[in-house]
């Protein structure tokens, strides 16, 4: 059963970790990988990365990216979006705070901040406008 909006909406901002899907070469099948991000219904969505991360490079030469989010239980409930990226822009701990909070125990944020501070370095925030949206809510009995 797909979604209404409000409820595709409401599960993308949950804290569910992505799939970020990305065409790099278009020979290829798109690159696929894992990323944090952040939403709030209405909004737009943002993940932080590397400026140099090959799914940066494929981001900024491609003009726009998707992500796929999903759970099991207590239903399988699946959203993709898809949408052009309105802004790239740096970093800042603010910004890298506020994804820590949404992820991470908050007994272990400052632990993860150092971490990111002394292992991960320097990150952009890529924003991207949802326009494209999948979603299917396929009931408890799966």
């Amino acid at each position: 059963m797909t979604l209404s909006r409000e409820e595709r909406e409401a599960f993308l901002a949950e804290p569910h970790v992505g799939a970020l899907s990305v065409v790099e070469r278009p020979d290829r099948a798109p690159l696929t990988v894992p990323i944090w991000y952040q939403y709030e219904p209405g909004g737009e969505l943002w993940i932080a990365t590397g400026p140099d991360a090959r799914k940066t490079q494929a981001i900024r030469a491609a003009g726009h990216f998707g992500l796929m989010v999903e759970r099991s239980a207590p239903t399988a409930r699946y959203v993709s979006v898809r949408g052009p990226v309105v802004r790239i822009e740096p970093g800042s701990p603010e910004r890298s705070r506020e994804l820590a909070r949404r992820y991470i125990p908050a007994a272990r944020v400052e632990e993860y901040l150092e971490f990111e501070r002394t292992h991960i370095g320097t990150q952009v925030i890529v924003h991207m406008r949802p326009e494209h949206w999948l979603s299917s809510d396929l009931g408890p009995e799966w």
